[in-house]
């Protein structure tokens, strides 16, 4: 399984930042396949590591699946 998940993060793209001013800290995770599918989204402002880190504390973190989701099994 480890093998695996290195394996899957080799291939990962990822975006962290704000969708608004107020919003809640989001984590777009896609597979680097998708990364046209990253550039349709709204963009997220930047946030900073204080900003991450208080909102994993208040539990105030989006996670958003960008593209297909891999089928178990599949590489």
């Amino acid at each position: 399984m480890a093998d695996q998940l290195d394996e899957l993060a080799a291939n990962l793209l990822w975006r962290i930042g704000r969708a608004s001013e107020e919003g809640p800290v989001t984590v777009r995770v896609g597979l680097a396949s998708s990364a046209p599918i990253f550039n349709e989204l709204p963009r997220l402002r930047s946030a900073t590591d204080a900003e991450v880190e208080a909102a994993m504390r208040d539990s105030q973190v989006r996670v958003e699946w960008v593209g297909p989701r891999p089928r178990v099994g599949e590489r």
